[in-house]
């Protein structure tokens, strides 16, 4: 049984009287535990397919279906709820909040589950010592590097233990080295928890280390290579 599938998805965004195709009949199944990028250059369409494996937003005709849900037929209060529980995401600007320690930003999608804030520490702590952080959980954004803020983005979108995380062109902000040991920490993770990851992005870098590859052009699915390792 696949994780995710999108049926033959067209996305077609409008600007006053003209339709600018996004995705036109892309059709994907993923499996559970899967290491996937989604490449292609500026336009190809990859961070829109992105955002509606994400419940960010609907395809304008087929079906997205992740892990059951229909995207299609569910209310939008379905969706955000089905997002908070089962889908992380991290960012290329990672999207930290100003004010909240590195600790609270990680927290903080188990904080909007009601979960107890004694068990959010110890997750996030452990989370911290696993991505190699612990000793900064009291440090706001702006005192921590790209590549800190980056593993508190990670350790934010694992707290949850979602099923998918989605990382969109997350090594985009990163010198080489940094890059690196994130795309080897989060393929570790994927590894130890089995949590499926779907990457977007034209970094050669992150398109290295996926396990598969699938390659847009013009919203169009290009090529699709799977057991790369």
């Amino acid at each position: 049984m696949s994780l995710i599938e999108l049926k033959k998805v067209s996305k077609v965004y409008r600007l006053g009287n003209q339709e600018i195709p996004a995705l036109t009949d892309v059709s994907l199944t993923f499996d559970e535990g899967e290491f996937a990028v989604l490449a292609g250059p500026s336009g190809s369409g990859k961070t829109t397919a992105l955002n509606l494996i994400g419940c960010l937003d609907r395809p304008t005709s087929g079906e997205v279906i992740v892990s059951d849900l229909s995207l299609c037929t569910a209310s939008s209060k379905k969706l955000a709820d089905f997002r908070l529980h089962h889908i992380g995401f991290i960012f290329q600007s990672y999207n930290l909040i100003p004010v909240l320690t590195a600790a609270e930003n990680a927290e903080f999608t188990l904080m909007l589950q009601k979960v107890p804030k004694l068990k959010r520490r110890k997750i996030v702590c452990q989370l911290f010592a696993d991505l190699g952080i612990d000793g900064l959980e009291d440090r706001r954004p702006a005192d921590l590097s790209g590549g800190q803020q980056q593993r508190v983005a990670i350790a934010r979108a694992m707290a949850a233990n979602p099923h998918v995380i989605l990382a969109d062109e997350p090594t985009a902000n990163l010198d080489s080295h940094t890059a690196e040991e994130l795309l080897a920490l989060m393929r570790q993770l994927n590894q130890k928890k089995g949590t499926t990851f779907i990457f977007s992005s034209h970094d050669v870098r992150v398109i290295s280390q996926a396990q598969r590859v699938i390659r847009l052009e013009d919203g169009r699915l290009a090529d699709d290579s799977k057991d790369r390792r």
